[in-house]
């Protein structure tokens, strides 16, 4: 008797979980489907279409003339040599210390002097109005 009990049991588990899964897949074919419209493609609008092709064809004026950056280089130019004439400065023996190779007016004076110089030419050309474009 114990067995019929477990296989009805066990059957009527069953039976439950069909009937469920019936449920279920009612409620899904119940559904209503709603169809959509498709999607219209959007155009820009008047000003916008002609302000792009305007912006298109005129020419932007450039910001640094031939002045600006030839003054750009001869400030960079500047720079480069006062590092070179910075370098350098190895002692020719360990043993001895000779502070005229290190703190000679080359490095001390006239290496700082050319960076800064290089630098005023570079500020110089970023602020110089472009007479060109003007």
């Amino acid at each position: 008797m114990s067995k019929k009990k477990r296989i009805k049991k066990g059957s009527a588990s069953q039976s439950a979980q069909e009937s469920s899964a019936k449920s279920t897949s009612s409620k899904v074919s119940s559904a209503k489907v709603v169809k959509t419209k498709k999607a219209q493609v959007l155009e820009p609008t008047r000003a916008r279409a002609s302000s792009k092709q305007t912006s298109n064809s005129s020419n932007v004026p450039l910001l640094f003339g031939k002045k600006n950056f030839m003054f750009i280089f001869i400030g960079m130019g500047c720079m480069a040599l006062g590092m070179l004439l910075m370098s350098g400065g190895g002692m020719p023996s360990p043993d001895i210390w000779d502070e005229s190779i290190i703190y000679g007016f080359r490095r001390i004076t006239l290496a700082p002097i050319m960076i800064l110089l290089g630098l005023a030419f570079v500020l110089y050309s970023i602020f110089a109005p472009n007479t060109a474009n003007a």
